[in-house]
């Protein structure tokens, strides 16, 4: 077996939570580790310190919950795999209910020393103003959505013009097993029949006038959010808020992603529909589906209450709530293998939120998982995915595949950042839910509490496998 020193090392560019996340993991499978972070030399519009792992946002990494909530599993699977965020995070923690909440000064810190503590880790302050040398055979990328303006044209020049998202205007995403198919039903406009479609690739939520005047109304009074300073990004009309378009005259939405026209009530075919809210598949899975047209800035609380008015979504659940605000993230699904390492250059990973994943903790799991994919690499092992089933898994399937390409526009995916969330998960085995001996109804919210808890269930079990099966994979080496 080769000694440490052997081994050369492994760049890590960018010393956020994925950077730093990474860089860990690299030396603590034993390889040397050059993590290069520009802060200390030129800073950014949202960071206020140089140390490793700030926080500029929120100090909450959500729920801890590890029994039915996704976030709260990927953190379990984080701790599992020798987290070196989630270790700071759970010493510097914070009093917060049943959500993770730390101390930002105190995490940052903790990050800090224990990279510049670890032998095999050297942290350079420099800015990296293009893509990795080649003579860096193994470099990992993970400069966050505030990725510096030269390296994002770097990167472009290398994988093509329409490689980076700039601009990210969301739309919600709704859980599919909470839209009520009783008033909404399947059918394209038209019943047209796009690339790999049926025709019935749409759900349709129906409204008569009253209901679409209100719904008009709601969005104009709702409560919305500005751009902060360091986004401004403005507005262009592809990409319009659902409650702009609102205030730009009564029938706009109806005339626009809200017209009726093309679409029969399969529960009422002889009453037309004054107005048609659209869902769109969203995954490949067909568990999650995106409302179409319906990208917003209302604040997350006025979101759910005035989309829950359409008919059809009263009880709604949502896998994310509307955005719209700068980032920089690149088309993951075309341009990365499953390990993360960029297609049109073996030895370049990418890692964090530039990868199209939203939050803390999700930067910090790809930097995990980037980490781990080089060190290996350099070890010349096999690079063994974590299962679909795990929240690891499931977030880079979101990443690396798992897309549909829109009948409106062919050729695009459906790919935007996305949080962590049941509906990346692969389904339960049929006939996994069982009703509890004794009780007499259960279905709605009951039913989901027990989906959840099994797969959070299922993806514990096989993340551990898959770490132990790692384990003897590189002892036997």
């Amino acid at each position: 077996m080769n000694t440490i020193s052997s081994y050369s090392p492994i760049h890590v560019v960018g010393g956020g939570l994925a950077g730093s996340e990474a860089a860990w993991q690299i030396a603590s499978s034993g390889i040397p580790v050059i993590l290069h972070e520009m802060r200390g030399v030129r800073g950014t519009d949202a960071h206020k310190t140089d140390g490793l792992a700030e926080l500029v946002c929120s100090n909450s990494f959500r729920s801890d919950d590890a029994t039915s909530n996704a976030v709260g599993v990927i953190h379990a699977e984080m701790r599992m795999a020798g987290s070196l965020i989630m270790a700071a995070a759970d010493r510097h923690q914070v009093p917060a209910g049943g959500a993770l909440a730390v101390d930002r000064d105190g995490f940052s810190e903790a990050v800090t020393k224990a990279i510049h503590d670890h032998p095999l880790i050297t942290v350079v302050r420099e800015e990296i103003t293009g893509l990795p040398p080649r003579d860096w055979d193994l470099a990992i990328v993970a400069t966050g959505p505030l990725t510096a303006p030269s390296l994002a044209s770097a990167i472009q020049a290398q994988t093509g013009e329409d490689s980076l998202a700039f601009f990210d205007a969301i739309a919600p995403i709704v859980y599919r097993d909470s839209i009520d198919m009783d008033i909404c039903w399947y059918q394209s406009r038209y019943d047209k029949v796009g690339p790999g479609g049926t025709g019935k690739d749409y759900i349709n939520c129906p409204m008569d006038e009253a209901q679409y005047n209100a719904f008009v109304d709601a969005l104009i009074a709702g409560d919305t959010v500005g751009f902060k300073e360091w986004e401004g990004t403005p507005y262009f009309d592809g990409c319009l808020p659902i409650e702009v378009m609102a205030e730009r005259g009564r029938e706009t939405l109806r005339h626009g992603p809200m017209k009726p026209m093309g679409l029969t009530n399969a529960h009422n075919p002889t009453v037309k529909a004054y107005a048609v809210v659209q869902l769109r598949q969203d995954n490949a899975l067909g568990t999650l589906y995106n409302m179409v047209g319906f990208q917003t800035k209302l604040k997350y609380g006025a979101q759910a209450e005035i989309f829950r008015m359409i008919p059809g979504l009263k009880n709604a659940e949502f896998a994310r709530l509307g955005g719209l605000h700068r980032n920089t993230y690149i088309n993951s699904p075309t341009l990365l293998d499953p390990s993360l390492t960029l297609k049109s250059r073996p030895g370049l990973r990418f890692a964090g939120q530039i990868t199209g994943c939203e939050g803390y903790v999700e930067s910090a799991s790809v930097g995990l998982m980037a980490g781990r994919f080089a060190a290996a690499e350099r070890k010349g092992e096999a690079i063994l995915l974590p299962p679909a089933t795990t929240a690891l898994g499931s977030l880079l399937g979101h990443i690396t595949g798992g897309h549909i390409v829109t009948d409106e526009e062919p050729g695009k995916r459906s790919f935007q950042p996305m949080n962590i969330n049941f509906g990346l998960f692969p389904e339960l085995e049929p006939g996994s839910i069982v009703k509890p001996e004794g009780v007499k109804r259960f279905r709605g919210k009951d039913k989901t509490i027990m989906k959840r808890q099994l797969i959070a269930r299922r993806a514990l079990a096989d993340c551990a496998a898959w770490l132990d099966q790692i384990q003897g994979f590189a002892e036997s080496a």
